[in-house]
């Protein structure tokens, strides 16, 4: 009995990118959105099946509210007199390619809060550190908190530096469990070798000291500790710090706030024994 087989066929992804982006702005290729940006009342094409799909503030301007929707959605042209043409032009690169090159001038910092995705909030967040922007990264960071899960399985948290994962993994309001974050980091840890073409305990040096072993149960640190040995990720040391904890019962000798549960946090028996300031 013959077994059909099927496979995933991956084009080359620059290539891809670079035909978007020669749609951004081109009148030539079906454009059917107009906008008039800026005091220099600069027009900008587009195409509205991939602004609606891909930004939600997109979408409710182009598209008609009433249920049901009209047959005929706002036409425009859209005017956006106190937008700078430039930013709006990155703006749009980015919703066409998922990718822009930023800098001070171009960080339209409003438009990327009101228009954070699950999808998107990691890169917005690496956008943010790069280029000093606090308020933007305590955006992101609260959009994270809230979506957590959601999060960690997209393609932008794999590609987060160490540096700003380890930020995102110092937060008390993270919605996930602390095994879950775990496995999140190692798979982040397995993609980061594969690019870096560095050992995972390498990559994974700095975040991993934020990951909060002492809230895991006995059967938890025995299955991660035999996760362990195949790549190395968490060092010896942390796991036994967590079993000492357990042994004594205790959270002494281990920093309070890898005690500390997470909002996400499942609640375990021996957490009443980290706390320090139990009886």
């Amino acid at each position: 009995m013959s077994r059909s087989c099927s496979a995933r066929l991956h084009g080359e992804a620059a290539a891809f990118t670079a035909a978007l982006r020669s749609l951004v702005n081109n009148p030539q290729f079906s454009s059917d959105v107009t906008f008039v940006v800026g005091r220099e009342k600069q027009q900008v094409f587009a195409h509205r099946c991939v602004l609606a799909c891909r930004c939600q503030a997109f979408r409710g301007m182009l598209t008609c509210d009433e249920d049901p929707p009209s047959s005929a959605p706002p036409q425009g042209p859209f005017i956006l007199g106190n937008v700078q043409p430039e930013v709006f032009l990155a703006v749009i690169e980015f919703l066409y390619t998922n990718s822009v090159t930023l800098n001070s001038h171009i960080l339209c910092v409003e438009f990327i809060k009101d228009t954070l995705s699950v999808e998107q909030v990691c890169e917005a967040l690496q956008a943010a550190v790069t280029y000093g922007q606090a308020d933007l990264q305590q955006h992101c960071l609260a959009f994270i908190e809230s979506y957590t899960m959601a999060v960690v399985h997209t393609r932008g948290f794999h590609e987060l530096s160490d540096t700003v994962l380890a930020r995102v993994l110092r937060s008390d309001q993270l919605a996930a469990d602390e095994l879950d974050l775990v496995q999140a980091v190692r798979e982040w840890a397995h993609v980061s070798s594969a690019v870096l073409e560095r050992p995972v305990p390498e990559v994974a040096a700095l975040p991993v000291q934020e990951l909060r072993l002492p809230l895991l149960a006995p059967n938890e640190l025995a299955m991660l500790e035999s996760q362990n040995q195949s790549d190395l990720l968490i060092p010896v040391d942390s796991i036994a710090a967590a079993w000492r904890a357990h042994a004594l019962r205790s959270g002494s000798g281990v920093p309070s706030h890898l005690c500390r549960p997470r909002q996400g946090t499942r609640p375990r028996s021996h957490h009443r024994h980290l706390d320090p300031h139990s009886k």
